[in-house]
């Protein structure tokens, strides 16, 4: 299921960068302070970091999974500020979104293969992390999903896959410990849980004291 998640999500996503024109790389993002030419080459470093992931061997045991991975992703104001800056940096010196676009899709491509390739039984490290691949492959595609609702935040675009949102809720929930709300569909659950859409007051009437665990990941 992973490696079929992983394609569907990445090729989504990797089809509306390519499908977005040069002047629409400054709009901005649904990522705080980022613009489309930002993301986009956010996206760039997502995949290479999969790929390179996906190359690298680890001895055991796993040292996180699926959901675990997000626990530890909590940057700071200050470490957000700081990645926008140096991200906004660097893609100032690209070319822009013909440049990015066809990197980004080869990429993705690669992904893909290497992906297919990984065997059930090896361990595979990241970021300092040891993980079996189908989690590996479920952090890519929550990855992808939720930049792919960035992407598109401001734009008249397609959002990604229903099965790729699914799988981010799947993730928010074993993060929360139980079901979120019912009455949010699988991407308003991804955009609160992130933090990229701030709960209702209803939502915090709702969720009582839990509500301060929000966002359960950035």
């Amino acid at each position: 299921m992973s490696l079929e998640l992983l394609r569907s999500t990445c090729g989504a996503l990797s089809a509306t960068v390519s499908d977005l024109a040069p002047e629409e790389a400054w709009q901005p993002s649904g990522c705080a302070g980022w613009a489309v030419l930002d993301l986009t080459l956010h996206l760039v470093d997502d995949a290479r970091r999969g790929l390179v992931a996906l190359a690298t061997p680890a001895g055991g045991p796993p040292t996180t999974d699926a959901v675990a991975y997000w626990r530890s992703w909590q940057p700071t104001a200050e470490q957000d500020a700081d990645t926008a800056w140096r991200t906004r940096v660097r893609a100032s010196a690209t070319t822009g979104l013909p440049e990015l676009a066809p990197v980004y899709a080869e990429l993705v491509a690669a992904v893909g293969v290497a992906a297919g390739r990984a065997r059930p039984d090896e361990l595979l490290g990241t970021q300092g992390w040891v993980l079996r691949p189908d989690d590996l492959l479920s952090t890519l595609a929550v990855e992808a999903a939720v930049h792919h609702l960035d992407l598109v935040a401001h734009l008249d675009r397609p959002g990604p896959p229903a099965e790729a949102l699914a799988e981010v809720r799947r993730v928010l929930e074993g993060l929360y410990g139980g079901p979120l709300p019912a009455g949010w569909d699988d991407a308003t659950a991804a955009r609160r849980g992130t933090g990229r859409e701030p709960l209702t007051d209803a939502d915090r009437a709702g969720l009582g004291e839990a509500a301060a665990r929000f966002p359960l990941f950035g």
